[in-house]
């Protein structure tokens, strides 16, 4: 994974402002508030492409270390944080978040989404570690990447304060991942791949698998050639 660091934009407001300014249009209905916030926006962001569709009640927090490409669509309810200018979050190009889409960088995390990538409702991304989703993706509701893990080896020192570890997550273009899915840190899902609802997963997955399950385990492929019946009853919404 890349783990190269963003330059660092100078911030044009402190948080407070950023809040003021998000809040006075954030809500604002109908078509006169997309067109506030598509101006309003485009001075918070590190980068803004063209024709971004924004609804209400979505909430960035330091935005200026967020980048988004062109038709980016974002619903109602999103919540998009970055921690610090160490983090950054990269929307490429007809990037969809779904309604209540919660991604959170923490310091020295980037998480990048590909072009066309769609995130279903209330999917949730967090690291310290760096997420990178490829191009083509659908995830759907309810799914989650976490790229953490607490250590628990000291029993004189409660858990949460123990430092974490972290590795990152990959999925590569063009994976499907279904309903209630969750990829723990470290994990790469190779190109192509479809993972069944509810499965956790808990080790990498080779291009163009089937896997279900807690932990996920590779029951098929999507390569089945003329001599093999594909597999059918697989579960993925």
């Amino acid at each position: 994974m890349d783990t190269k660091k963003p330059s660092t934009p100078a911030p044009r407001w402190s948080r407070r402002q950023e809040s003021i300014r998000l809040a006075l249009v954030g809500g604002m209905p109908l078509q006169i508030g997309f067109a506030l916030r598509r101006i309003l926006y485009r001075s918070l962001f590190a980068q803004m492409g063209s024709s971004p569709y924004i609804q209400t009640g979505v909430e960035f927090t330091r935005a200026v270390y967020m980048e988004l490409g062109d038709r980016v669509k974002v619903l109602r309810d999103v919540r998009l944080d970055c921690a610090d200018a160490s983090s950054k979050i990269s929307l490429k190009n007809d990037v969809c978040l779904d309604r209540g889409v919660d991604i959170k960088a923490q310091r020295n995390c980037q998480i990048e989404i590909g072009e066309s990538t769609y995130l279903g409702a209330y999917v949730c991304i967090a690291g310290p570690g760096s997420i990178r989703i490829g191009k083509d993706c659908l995830i759907a509701a309810q799914s989650g990447l976490f790229a953490s893990n607490h250590t628990f080896d000291k029993l004189d020192i409660p858990i949460r304060k123990q430092e974490p570890t972290f590795k990152g997550i990959v999925i590569e273009d063009d994976c499907w991942l279904g309903t209630g899915v969750k990829v723990l840190d470290g994990v790469t899902i190779g190109k192509g791949s479809v993972i069944g609802a509810g499965a956790v997963v808990t080790k990498d997955i080779p291009p163009y698998s089937i896997a279900v399950g807690v932990p996920a385990k590779i029951v098929g492929t999507r390569t089945a050639n003329a001599d093999r019946e594909p597999l059918m009853n697989v579960s993925v919404e």
